[in-house]
């Protein structure tokens, strides 16, 4: 099997991806470029990624770009249905809901709250969720479970659990509510990513 090349940065959403590579034991190489020596910006790099943004990941003939879908990419190439929900089942659709949740959904409504742009403009258009409704979603749907899909850690769960503690402790703005901090204390507990923490 060809070696899987894993191209990261610190910070970045590389820990993400980089969590998920732990948690599935997989054998990769690690290449962290330096983002203040623009080494995401070189010929080589680009020919990866022509945005220049990490992270991205190759394998084989395979080359991905978007967190939440090297993620799946991952889970489903990898995982023999440890982390992932195969096609046809009854909670596949739950799966992909929060995996492409945090990415899509929370994490923008994060960083517009951050930057003091969250609620519509003069326009009245809204092209985000709202930061607190957001968060309400999140509260109602983790509360009474260990994860977010009930007693079963999957990569849903790094892609949230990744979104939420960065809104509750990198750009804190989410609510130091019991349900999302015990749910991030759960997950900070993991192996892998205790070995992703040491490299951050």
């Amino acid at each position: 099997m060809a070696k899987i090349q894993f191209y990261h940065a610190v910070p970045s959403r590389g820990f993400v991806v980089h969590w998920l590579l732990e948690e599935l034991g997989l054998d990769y190489e690690l290449n962290c470029l330096d983002l203040e020596a623009q080494e995401h910006k070189t010929p080589e790099y680009l020919a990866v990624n022509p945005l220049g943004k990490v992270p991205a990941l190759v394998h084989d003939t395979s080359v991905l770009t978007e967190t939440a879908a090297i993620c799946l990419y991952l889970a489903e190439t990898f995982d023999s249905g440890r982390l992932a929900f195969p096609v046809g089942h009854a909670d596949r659709g739950a799966f992909l809901r929060w995996l492409f949740f945090a990415p899509v959904t929370a994490e923008p409504s994060i960083i517009m709250s951050a930057l003091g742009q969250q609620g519509a403009g003069d326009s009245g258009y809204q092209p985000f969720a709202d930061l607190s409704e957001v968060t309400q979603v999140m509260i109602a749907s983790l509360s009474g479970r260990d994860f977010i899909l009930g007693d079963r850690f999957t990569a849903a769960d790094v892609m949230l659990g990744s979104t939420i503690n960065w809104g509750l402790n990198l750009m804190p703005v989410l609510p130091q509510h019991p349900v999302l901090v015990d749910y991030w204390a759960r997950l900070a507990q993991r192996p892998a990513w205790q070995v992703v923490q040491a490299t951050m």
